[in-house]
């Protein structure tokens, strides 16, 4: 088995660090916003028992953190990184009884098909990059309603994002959309 390496990288959010996995670690994604959401996920449950921890993103090679803005990243990131290298190295599941979400329903309009074949095929692997996922949640009178994760969650730039990026790409495809709203 070759060594499990893991090393760290900014986020537009300076509150998220996203930890990038030589291997793949998950078959979903999945986001845990404390210690009591986080049964699903051992790993999770470890970094969200520590008091300066805000969130845990994990998706299929990388951990976003999210941490409280009284510490710094300078004095976690290290130990942070060896936690979980120490933790993938042990053999313990990172996700257990994980349920991959089939984000199609057979109800979905032609339009709701559309925003979420966009957002899965071109907005999903962008926000990715930076350890952060953008979900569904419903399309209702010319509104599309989104879940922000990881270190989208509370990102300084996530309006903009929101707005001048997911928006404006579903409003060039979709004309019938008025407005892109985070849930």
């Amino acid at each position: 088995m070759s060594k499990i390496e893991v090393f760290y990288q900014s986020t537009p959010n300076p509150d998220s660090l996203k930890f990038m996995i030589s291997t793949q670690i998950a078959s979903t994604s999945m986001n845990f916003a404390s210690e009591a959401e986080a049964g699903k996920s051992p790993l999770a449950r470890k970094i969200l028992a520590f008091p300066w921890a805000a969130g845990v993103f994990i998706g299929p090679n990388f951990v976003t953190v999210t941490k409280q803005n009284w510490v710094e990243w300078e004095i976690l990131a290290d130990p942070l990184s060896d936690l979980i290298q120490e933790f993938l190295t042990s053999g313990q599941p990172v996700i257990v009884e994980a349920t991959p979400v089939n984000d199609n329903s057979e109800e979905d309009s032609p339009t709701v098909r559309e925003i979420k074949r966009i957002l899965r095929e071109e907005i999903a692997p962008a926000v990715a990059m930076d350890g952060g996922e953008i979900t569904f949640h419903k399309y209702e009178n010319g509104r599309v309603y989104l879940m922000m994760h990881g270190a989208c969650s509370g990102c300084p730039s996530s309006t903009f994002t929101l707005k001048e990026g997911i928006e404006s790409r579903l409003k060039a495809s979709l004309p019938e959309i008025e407005e892109v709203v985070q849930v």
